[in-house]
Parts: C-alpha cells; structure tokens; sequence
C-alpha cells in the first residue's frame, strides 16, 4: 500500500481501465435486463400457446400480390375442423371489419371483430364489468357487444358504466353486455380501442361476407404448439386441395415462436453489449502490466536487497501479483459504484426500468481482480527471477 500511495496518482490512471470496465459491464447489463424487462411487459398478453391462421395472397392481374390475408381462402368450416384436432383446447373464427359506433351525440371510429365465445380465453382477456359473448349469442345471432376501454372513454367517458346502454355500430343497434379489464399496448397497437360482437352477427349485419379473416386457437400446452401447427396445417391442406405446401393459400403466426425469437435476440444483444464492454477489462489489464513492469524497473534495488536478506522468489512474486490485485480490485469497486448510477441516469431519460442484477456486479468484480492476477502475473515473475547480485549493481 505504501508503494501504491508513493504514486497514487498513477496508480488510479492505472485502475482507470478497470474501472471503467466493470463500470461498463454492470451498466450494460442493467440497460439490457431493463429493456427485456420492458419488453416482456409488453409480451405479456400474449399467449405462448396461442396460433393464428391467415389467409393466403390473392394474386390480381399480371401475379400481382395483394398482400398477406387478402385471399378468402379460410371458412367456419375450417374452423370447426380444426376445432376435432387432438391437443387444440379453443377456436374462433375472426372477422375483422372497421365500424363507426354512435351513442347519444359521441361517435368513435374503431376495430369491430365478430368472434366466438371461446375468444376470451384465448385472447387472455378479463371482464371489468358484464358478460362476455355467450353461445346463445352466437347461435342466436344477438346484437351484442363488449366494449373495449378506450371504447367506453370515448363514447360514454372516464368511469361510465356502459352495460345495458345501446351503441350504434354502422347503423345497426346492438347493446353493450360487458366492458372489458384494460391491456394497453400489445404489439404496437392500442388493445383496448376495439370492439367484440358475435361472429354470426359480424358476418350478418356488419361484414356481409362468408370468408373469416383469421382463425385463432390455442394448443393444450407450449409443448404440443410445433405438433398442433403441422396438423392444422396438413389438415387445411387436405381441405383445400393442395399437394405442394409452396401453394398453401394460409400461413401460420406462432405466439411463441415469436416469444422465443424476442428474447433471443435479447439475449444475444446482452452478450455483444458485454462483450464489448469487457473489451476495456482487458485494456485496464494491459495497463496494470505495463505500469507493474515499470514498477519492477524503478525498484531493482529494492528487489536485489530483499533476496540478498533471505527473501525468496516467490516472496517477491507474492508482493508484486498483490500489488497488482490491489490496483484491480480497487478498481473493480469505484467500477460497481459507478456502473449502477450510469444505468440509473441513463435508464431515467430512457424511461425504462432500472433492474440490477447482483450476479452481473459479483461477476464483474470477479473478473477485474481475475485481470490484476492474469496480468500482473509476468511483471510479478521477471521481479522474482532478477539476480540479487545485478540487481545490487543497478544505479
């Protein structure tokens, strides 16, 4: 301590690479956790079990693509056939359509989609007040609807209790029967700005048309996901004539191959922020070896007095490996101070939460002290090889 305190001024410079490191480490750890953190949240409502059926591309004139589900290639037969496969638990078909509602002098322009009763566990959704869409409503064709909250804002106003009252939607009455518990942004849309009514109703009063616009559904457990995707769509296949599956006129949306794609590209965004991050661990190690070699140099005398007076080699390979474990373990600790408030501030004009994870620090502080070891391992053996008797000649 008292070598290091005779150049206290080099010797932080010489920490300043750890520091900065293990600074460095834990705040991109932290920046990463935080933005997987947000973005699980926004996950959230997704159901990992969850499949969606679309329609394929209707092709205009000249083989022009009109785009994904612009094809009316899916019927409620689909549907129901889908609904006999083994390991698939729920079925619904979807159609979407855009509908003006009208109640007393509010209008709001929103997403109406006509669903079965089944919808509401597949979609995860919960009731704040009423009653979902039953199977009476279905088969009975009622004009019904449940209210998404952005909805009821709009129409009814903050805190309204909507249930019972009636709504125009493109001109066709129907009476609200349930609100449903607010969801937020999923996928980059506004979850509660929408609209449910039966898909009887949808395909009678409001949509026209006898092709659905999805077919959602859910297998038993994220397990037989992959089996229930090959058998829908072997099964759709068959149904529609088609031999080459380059010709499906339907595609597949996977809710958790999406899941695992996010979080893996997490994961290996993590991994390249702390790997370059590291990249000054090894620079600060460089620097304790060099200074250390220049410290060897400086102190020959000293190192030629002590192994003429009985110290051994590995006593002076012991001094000098702790005085270079010293200088990276120092630095390893301003670093696990300094890393945590960089993350804070940064995470506070980022608006995502700050998360620190303990393994990153101790991991961190692991590494820096591992780096005054590795590097300060050569000057520590070249100081503990010099020959007393040159080393006493030194000037």
């Amino acid at each position: 301590m008292r070598a290091l305190r005779a150049n206290a001024l080099r010797s932080l410079l010489t920490s300043l690479g750890i520091i900065i490191g293990v600074g460095a480490v834990i705040m991109m750890i932290s920046i990463s956790e935080g933005n997987a953190a947000t973005i699980n949240q926004r996950l959230s409502s997704l159901n990992p079990t969850q499949l969606t059926v679309f329609p394929g591309s209707a092709r205009g004139t000249g083989g022009v693509s009109a785009g994904l589900g612009s094809a009316q290639s899916l019927t409620l037969d689909d549907a129901n056939a889908i609904a006999q496969l083994p390991h698939v638990t729920a079925v619904s078909p979807l159609i979407n359509t855009q509908g003006q509602l009208v109640a007393g002098d509010q209008n709001w322009s929103t997403s109406v989609v006509g669903v079965a009763p089944p919808y509401q566990q597949i979609g995860g959704w919960q009731l704040q007040d009423g009653n979902f869409i039953s199977q009476d409503d279905e088969d009975s064709g009622h004009t019904v609807a449940v209210l998404g909250q952005t909805v009821v804002d709009n129409l009814f106003g903050p805190g309204a209790d909507p249930v019972g009252q009636s709504v125009r939607i493109n001109g066709v009455p129907f009476t609200v029967i349930g609100v449903l518990a607010p969801k937020g942004t999923t996928g980059g849309r506004n979850a509660d700005d929408v609209v449910y009514v039966p898909y009887t109703t949808a395909r009678q009063r409001l949509s026209g048309g006898r092709s659905l616009g999805q077919i959602v559904l859910t297998a038993d457990s994220t397990s037989d996901v992959g089996l229930v995707q090959n058998e829908v769509e072997q099964l759709l296949e068959q149904r529609h004539n088609i031999s080459n599956p380059q010709l499906d006129d339907f595609q597949i949306s996977n809710q958790l191959q999406v899941l695992q794609s996010v979080q893996g590209t997490n994961q290996a965004l993590t991994i390249l922020l702390v790997s370059v991050a590291s990249v000054s661990l090894v620079v600060g190690g460089i620097g304790i070896m060099n200074i250390m070699l220049v410290s060897v140099t400086e102190r020959t005398r000293e190192i030629g007095i002590r192994i003429a007076i009985g110290a051994r080699p590995r006593d002076v390979m012991t001094q000098f490996l702790i005085e270079a474990l010293v200088l990276s373990v120092l630095g390893g600790l301003i670093g696990i101070v300094l890393g945590p408030v960089g993350a804070l501030v940064l995470m506070h004009f980022t608006n995502t939460p700050f998360v620190l994870d303990p393994l990153s620090v101790l991991l961190a502080f692991g590494v820096s002290a591992l780096v005054g070891i590795i590097f300060g391992f050569y000057p520590a053996q070249r100081a503990a090889r010099l020959d007393p008797i040159v080393a006493l000649r030194t000037e």
